[in-house]
């Protein structure tokens, strides 16, 4: 009897050394994920970076991952200076782990940490101490269960066993007690107005919150605040208690320290905002743009936009922005007739662009970070969407500023204008946006758009006949789609060729005018005709049609070898060997039905909205 009584005494005191240690224990929470899986590979990714990465499953479910543990001293610096070095996330914060439950990683836990991890998370009970031993306060049920006899130490007897002395157990502080539901509605509803709408604030600047900040806790509110606390790692009740409510204040004024959020009232311009001041400096005006560079390395460019204007403007202003080095090819995009955003990214930069057209003005915004400081630039457009607005009617004057061409490059410094290898014309031949363009614009191109920022794939080219088809890579719905004469090409047949004429320089294609000349080539080849037509290398592609719009062929590139042909010879690729093209791919070809010549008007505009620039990048 002696010998079990020497025994447990002697295990609760390690056990209770344990968990002495353990309540003592903190970590610092760097964040949770609703799914083991998601948590795993986010643990993993973290463990490349800190060799203290652990992962608890909490108890509402979702999956914490933190590092630690530590002594709270410890917790808090380290902590301070995860922050401060911006290696874990803003929102991260110190847990005492009585949310913790069993531990998912790391992977194959040491079983010579496992006690102490499971007696942190462990939920204390009350019991009653063996005689004569010195016990911490609350250790768990399973600890009073006495181990079989044949377990204990062979070469320990049981005189030695009883003769332990009995340590004294480190004091425990215990982690401060949680509010019962009942006890955060008590706390809330003592909250003032201001306070309320404070934590309507909170709530909104972390995405979980869209109505208005009225102080008032409806059902919206309540869904907010729980699915802030899912988010979080907490119970869903919709009211926060008094320490949730301090974490997600404390969170928030973190960031806005770190990003030097300030508002900013931009007169010139006629726009006020917030903008991360620690972040950025005003640099220069350049109309339309008001430029705010990085500073301190820092990885972060706003651009103001503002300048007066109509639909024709705001397209123009979505077509350049596209051009730009810092407004890259990949990435959604969404235009309007009151405005547009352009999120863009690639391997070294990304960036998002709004602008939106009121009362004959177009005023937005670009954010340009560097893939580094993703973090802070999230957090920093979420603050730059949710304050925007335009003030004073009035927009960037053009003549703000008068800079000659050296100052205007040096300027646009890191905002180069993109430009093809070569751009040429093409059209719509299907209701999807199938494009018909000359397999000779194709050559080694890395990739292929159509007007400027649509991405497209070659379906198709024949290089005997040069036509080449090409399919946008998204579904397009053309206003026009090319009809084509059903008849044979009649010499002296008066025509337009819409076209790029000058590549990428202008943005809509121009018409040009000339006749049938003959029904063969030069050395009487089929399938193409001969033009007296003065056509640029922009042309090539671009649709040959007759008075009523039927579309007689595709204009084809110049190309004569050694010989020089008067500049008013070009030829097309005739509409028979089009359609036998179409065909094969798979396509049905419209055939023209209409009776008379149209108007000049009707005759431009049907064709040129036929017609698109098709571009070749390197």
């Amino acid at each position: 009897m002696r010998h079990l009584i020497a025994l447990f005494a002697l295990l609760f005191v390690s056990l209770g050394a344990n968990l002495a240690a353990a309540q003592t224990r903190a970590w610092v929470q760097i964040e949770a994920q609703p799914t083991l899986t998601a948590a795993e590979g986010r643990a993993r990714a973290y463990s490349s970076a800190f060799n203290d990465v652990v992962g608890f499953q909490m108890a509402s479910g979702w999956y914490a991952i933190a590092l630690g543990p530590y002594d709270p001293d410890g917790a808090i610096a380290r902590l301070r200076d995860l922050r401060r070095d911006n290696l874990i996330p803003a929102d991260s914060f110190i847990a005492a782990g009585e949310q913790y439950r069993s531990a998912f990683w790391p992977v194959g836990q040491d079983p010579a940490t496992a006690p102490l991890i499971t007696a942190a998370i462990s939920e204390p009970t009350e019991t009653t101490a063996a005689p004569g031993a010195a016990l911490p306060e609350t250790v768990t049920t399973e600890a009073l269960t006495p181990p079989p006899e044949s377990e204990a130490p062979n070469d320990a007897t049981s005189t030695e066993i009883a003769a332990a002395p009995a340590a004294t157990p480190d004091i425990i502080v215990q982690p401060e007690p949680v509010e019962t539901l009942a006890e955060a509605q008590r706390a809330e509803a003592a909250l003032s107005r201001d306070e309320r709408q404070a934590l309507q604030a909170d709530l909104q600047w972390f995405g979980f919150y869209d109505a208005a900040i009225d102080g008032a806790f409806g059902r919206g509110t309540r869904a907010s605040m729980a699915a802030w606390q899912e988010a979080n790692g907490f119970e869903a009740t919709g009211v926060l208690t008094t320490a949730q409510r301090a974490q997600i204040a404390d969170a928030r004024a973190a960031i806005i320290a770190e990003l030097g959020l300030e508002t900013i009232v931009e007169q010139e311009a006629g726009i006020e905002l917030t903008l991360p001041m620690a972040l950025v400096a005003f640099d220069h005006y350049e109309p339309p743009f008001v430029h705010f560079a990085e500073k301190d390395g820092s990885g972060l460019r706003v651009v103001l936009i503002s300048e007066p204007g109509d639909r024709a403007t705001l397209r123009g202003l979505y077509d350049i922005l596209q051009t730009l080095e810092v407004v890259p090819s990949n990435g959604d995009r969404s235009l309007t007739d009151r405005g547009f955003t352009i999120n863009a990214t690639d391997d070294t930069v990304a960036s998002h662009s709004f602008a939106e057209l009121s009362g004959g003005l177009i005023k937005g915004y670009m954010l340009v970070w560097t893939p580094d400081a993703a973090d802070k630039a999230g957090r920093a457009l979420a603050a730059m969407q949710a304050s925007f607005k335009t003030i004073g009617g009035r927009a960037l004057d053009p003549g703000l500023v008068s800079l000659d061409d050296a100052q205007r490059r040096s300027l646009l410094a890191g905002m180069e204008v993109r430009k093809p290898r070569l751009s040429r014309s093409g059209f719509f031949v299907s209701e999807d946006g199938a494009v018909l363009t000359t397999a000779g614009a194709l050559q080694n191109c890395a990739r292929i758009t159509i007007d400027r920022d649509i991405e497209a794939v070659i379906a198709t080219q024949d290089a005997t006949t040069g036509l080449a088809l090409l399919t946008p890579q998204k579904q397009l719905a053309p206003r026009n789609v090319a009809a084509f004469e059903a008849d044979a090409l009649r010499i002296g047949t008066e025509v337009a060729l819409a076209g790029y004429s000058y590549e990428d320089a202008l943005p809509s294609p121009t018409l040009s005018f000339g006749a049938v000349e003959d029904t063969k080539g030069l050395s009487g080849e089929t399938g193409i005709a001969r033009l007296s037509l003065t056509s640029l290398p922009g042309d090539a592609g671009g649709p040959v049609v007759d008075g009523t719009g039927a579309v007689l062929g595709m204009l084809l590139p110049t190309t004569t070898g050694d010989r020089v042909l008067p500049a008013e010879v070009s030829f097309l690729a005739d509409a028979t060997s089009i359609k036998t093209m179409l065909t094969a791919t798979g396509l049905s070809p419209l055939t023209a039905a209409r009776q008379g010549a149209l108007p000049p008007e009707d005759l431009t505009d049907l064709a040129t909205s036929l017609t698109v620039l098709v571009s070749c990048w390197d």
